[in-house]
């Protein structure tokens, strides 16, 4: 069901807990459905020094934070941006349909950090156009659905 990436990065995630002197927190998720993400950087001169992770949900929800870390860590603002949610899932050797979301609140934990980096700093960020938020009731409400 799941690569050996996406256990590897449960079994032992990257970069979790809180980082004290983050400049840029993001948090997304729903309570609801329990995927909650949090995610606090360490931004210097437009390079993300450093990054981490604490998350409240699944193993696919963990395992995509640890991976998001992963792949913005030591890059520019700019290439941080960039990141997808195709990005996490194609570097995790993907997830399974029902898990996909996971992977959708990654992406907007990195962009949600960068967006309080910019409000905090008043530095402007040429953040994404806001993707449809995710709606996790929704969305398991389309999974029982397509299950019955």
């Amino acid at each position: 069901m799941y690569s050996e990436k996406v256990m590897d990065h449960f079994e032992n995630p990257r970069n979790v807990g809180k980082l004290d002197d983050a400049n840029a927190i993001g948090e997304v998720g729903n309570a609801v459905c329990g995927d909650i993400m949090k995610i606090y950087m360490k931004i210097e001169n437009g390079i993300i020094e450093d990054v981490s992770f604490k998350t409240f949900g699944c193993g696919a929800a963990i395992a995509t934070s640890s991976m998001a870390t992963e792949l913005v860590k030591g890059k520019t603002i700019e290439e941080a941006l960039k990141l997808t949610n195709k990005a996490v899932m194609e570097a995790l050797d993907g997830l399974p349909p029902a898990k996909v979301h996971c992977s959708v609140l990654a992406e907007e934990a990195i962009h949600a950090a960068l967006k309080d980096y910019s409000e905090k700093t008043g530095i402007e960020i040429d953040l994404p156009e806001t993707k449809q938020k995710f709606d996790c009731a929704s969305f398991h409400k389309a999974q029982s659905e397509t299950d019955a």
